[in-house]
């Protein structure tokens, strides 16, 4: 009797092997974070340029733009499992060192650098294991959940940073995501099973690469990039912009922030859902594009008229909005490469964005300085208005 296919039915297991997954992913985007909420001890304590201090806190995202590709590629050939659990551990020991080095700024750059670097592992592995073991009209739904972990590290990182920065010093933070880390590396490396396509991707019809005759996922490489930008705006200054904009206490402001990303984790699944059910990705995708246009406008006009309230709920949809396109543009990605280049499309969408991200702190923060929170966030929304003649009109589907 032939066993049935996985893109008819989902394994029982596949579940707990994507908790695992969003696990790591959430732990590594924890220590990414980490250096975003030093900011404002960085920056209002010690007298840091914003300019230097949001530079700071993308050391780790230029890590991830180095490995990606490398990852998603290891990942391709060598299977999920080995590549999260190990990227896992090497992230804890690069933690670990950088809480040791805290009074050296450079150093800690480059080692919170190497930290984001092995930290890119969990991002170009785990949408192989939503490909890998959920069927075609699961994915959405799963893919959402797995992106339900950059949210939800972000706000661990925006509850936990501050009060532990403010209290223990730099190290605290950095201590508690390589111990974290280190746990999930053990957890993974038990709990994730490689999927069957893994092993079967080099004799699957028509698996060349899927960027020759097609431009659908450059396209979409490209849209998700100039989307990431009101997205890492918002995770990046939306603390300091509501302690220095609003006058927030700062406490308030880390749960505000934290309360944001996980409100914007469940938006990821509704949208994933959403996607399931309409049958189309890039549909949803557009609506989305439209919404952070509208979204970013209305932040700078409310951080203009100075309204503590109406510029914090502002705060929180913009955070949910932004972050609603990453789990439909990897999808699509994902379906549109098929199984040999899962890995490697995806570590290509993910260094793409994380480029445009790595420049957000030092450009934005730049554009701030210069032309003040309000109308800097409003021009933040060109990006997605930049985006939206260039998202396809139909989804690709690759075996």
């Amino acid at each position: 009797m032939t066993a049935p296919t996985i893109e008819h039915t989902t394994p029982t297991r596949a579940w707990s092997m994507l908790a695992l997954a969003v696990a790591a992913q959430a732990a590594g985007t924890m220590l990414v974070s980490t250096p975003v909420y030093l900011i404002p001890l960085l920056h209002l304590d010690r007298g840091m340029p914003l300019a230097q201090a949001g530079l700071l806190a993308s050391a780790p995202t230029v890590g991830m733009v180095l490995t990606l590709v490398a990852w998603g590629s290891l990942a391709d050939r060598r299977g999920e499992r080995g590549v999260i659990g190990g990227g896992a551990a090497l992230a804890a020991v690069f933690a670990f060192a950088a809480a040791l080095v805290t009074d050296d700024l450079v150093v800690l750059g480059v080692l919170l650098v190497l930290g984001g670097a092995a930290s890119a592992s969990a991002n170009s592995a785990s949408g192989r294991v939503v490909v890998g073991w959920f069927p075609r009209h699961r994915r959405g739904l799963a893919m959402g959940i797995r992106q339900m972990s950059q949210p939800l590290g972000v706000a661990a990182a925006a509850v936990v940073v501050p009060p532990l920065a403010a209290q223990h010093g730099i190290a605290a933070p950095l201590l508690v995501s390589g111990a974290v880390l280190a746990v999930l590396a053990v957890a993974c490396g038990a709990g994730i099973r490689n999927p069957p396509r893994a092993a079967a991707a080099a004799s699957v019809p028509g698996a060349g690469n899927p960027y020759r005759g097609s431009g659908f996922l450059l396209r979409i490489h490209v849209v998700s990039v100039l989307l990431v930008i009101p997205q890492f705006t918002v995770a990046t200054f939306g603390m300091v912009y509501l302690i220095s904009a609003l006058d927030w206490p700062e406490l308030a402001a880390g749960i505000l922030v934290g309360v944001s990303q996980v409100v914007g984790a469940f938006g990821r699944i509704a949208v994933g859902a959403l996607s399931d059910r309409v049958g189309s990705r890039v549909r949803v995708l557009r609506w989305v594009a439209v919404a952070a246009i509208a979204v970013m406008l209305v932040l700078g006009v409310t951080g203009a008229l100075h309204g503590a309230v109406a510029g914090a709920i502002a705060l929180v949809i913009a955070a949910t909005v932004t972050v609603a396109d990453n789990g439909l543009a990897f999808t699509s990605v994902a379906e549109a490469a098929g199984s040999a280049w899962t890995g490697k499309a995806l570590g290509i969408q993910n260094t793409g964005q994380f480029l445009a991200a790595s420049a957000v702190g030092s450009a934005v923060g730049a554009l701030i300085t210069v032309a003040g929170y309000p109308l800097a966030l409003a021009l933040v929304a060109i990006a997605p208005l930049a985006a939206l003649p260039l998202i396809p009109r139909t989804d690709v589907h690759r075996a």
